[in-house]
């Protein structure tokens, strides 16, 4: 019997991204959702209630919105503006 092990079988890491179909602003509700098998109305609520209750809600929404790449891209908007910053500075 042959002790090798094959990694042939092996999942690719599950990545957070950013959805770009079905998404009512810049997808990170959307995202969330599909990352922990969730329904999106789920992920909006309690993102609503932590904007309501300890105002959380909204910096977690525009970090991930600024952080996290999009669908089949892994370049953040925070990559591009660094990138850019980088290549016009004076």
């Amino acid at each position: 019997m042959d002790n090798k092990t094959t990694e042939t079988n092996q999942e690719a890491p599950k990545l957070f991204r950013r959805a770009t179909q079905g998404r009512m602003f810049a997808g990170v509700a959307t995202g969330l959702a599909k990352y922990f098998a969730v329904d999106v109305t789920l992920v909006r609520v309690v993102l609503v209630a932590l904007a309501f209750v300890g105002g959380a809600g909204v910096p977690l929404y525009l970090a991930a919105w600024v952080l996290v790449p999009e669908e089949g891209s892994n370049i953040a908007i925070a990559d591009g503006l660094l990138h850019y910053e980088r290549c016009h500075q004076a």
